[in-house]
């Protein structure tokens, strides 16, 4: 599989097995350092080090080889369709729906369902594990995803990804009364020092993030939130609105570890996606209602207020 990426300003002195990790999908840093090792990365056309610091205005392409074992078998699994035209495809993914085959999760995910769906009409780019995916979503937040059926769509998308023109926007409850209408947070978010499952805010190490946020409602315990990413890091709200003192209801990772009864995952969607077709040129906007989950919560709240 082969992949050009372009690093800009905002990477500027990153270490370049850790932006890698950081920019392709399913790479570790230790399998980054491994193929830059190997040749498999070109550095404006030249073979780089592993601990070569970027200056933010390189070319760089990764070659990686194909895994021995990459098929991915269609599976009859229901999807929620909110948009499909030759080009793209956006699915309002629910809860506790895995986006691409991973260790623990070998099938019954979102790409398993995409393919039964689609055939053979999604994108090659993200490799055979994950055809078409140009973004992700949490396993237990729901809402919009979008995925590419060809090449050129997916490369589009992907630059949008990139310059922000793929708008994605979101609705929480988050913990406590937020004292402010609107706000922004910019804060760099890596791995956490110590439990490398968990993201973090971590300015040495950390890669720019920024979150704006402006409250919907207030009720009593809990915000009604809602938030568009300006970046799209691992975990990015969960741990931005955790970092300014309000953890996302139902998020035991980055909030209170007792679950919440009667809601599965944490309550967070993807209401909204913007972006520019690939093919016609034109703005398209696509929106999907709160799940009834978090409905059920919004009443809930808005009962004891």
């Amino acid at each position: 599989m082969h992949l050009t990426l372009t690093a800009t300003s905002e990477d500027r002195n990153a270490r370049i097995d850790a932006w890698l990790a950081a920019r392709v999908e399913g790479l570790t840093r230790s399998a980054a350092a491994r193929l830059l090792e190997s040749g498999g990365v070109l550095v404006n056309g030249a073979p780089a080090a592993k601990n070569y610091r970027l200056t933010g205005d390189e070319t760089v392409s990764v070659t990686r080889p194909e895994a021995e074992d990459t098929a991915v078998e269609a599976q009859d699994i229901p999807l929620d369709v909110v948009y499909e035209d030759e080009d793209v495809i956006v699915v309002n993914k629910p809860v506790g729906l895995v986006v691409h085959p991973a260790p623990g999760h070998p099938d019954g995910t979102l790409v398993n369902a995409l393919l039964h769906h689609c055939g053979d009409s999604l994108s090659g780019i993200g490799g055979e594990k994950r055809p078409g995916i140009v973004h992700r979503i949490d396993r237990d937040t729901s809402g919009l995803i979008i995925a590419a059926k060809n090449d050129a769509a997916h490369l589009a998308l992907s630059a949008q990804l990139s310059d922000h023109t793929l708008a994605r926007t979101y609705e929480c409850l988050v913990m406590g009364n937020l004292r402010q209408d609107s706000g922004t947070v910019d804060a760099p978010i890596g791995r956490h020092p110590t439990d490398r499952k968990k993201m973090a805010v971590n300015t040495r190490n950390g890669r720019r993030a920024v979150t704006h946020w402006e409250v919907i409602a207030r009720y009593n315990g809990v915000t009604h939130v809602r938030c568009r990413l300006e970046t799209g890091r691992t975990h990015q709200i969960r741990v931005h609105m955790a970092h300014i003192g309000h953890p996302i209801l139902g998020d035991t990772v980055y909030g209170a570890k007792k679950p919440v009864p009667g809601l599965a995952g944490q309550c967070l969607q993807a209401v909204e996606l913007r972006f520019i077709h690939p093919c016609t040129g034109e703005p398209v906007t696509v929106t999907c209602p709160r799940s009834a989950e978090f409905e059920q919560e919004l009443r809930k709240y808005a009962g004891r207020s």
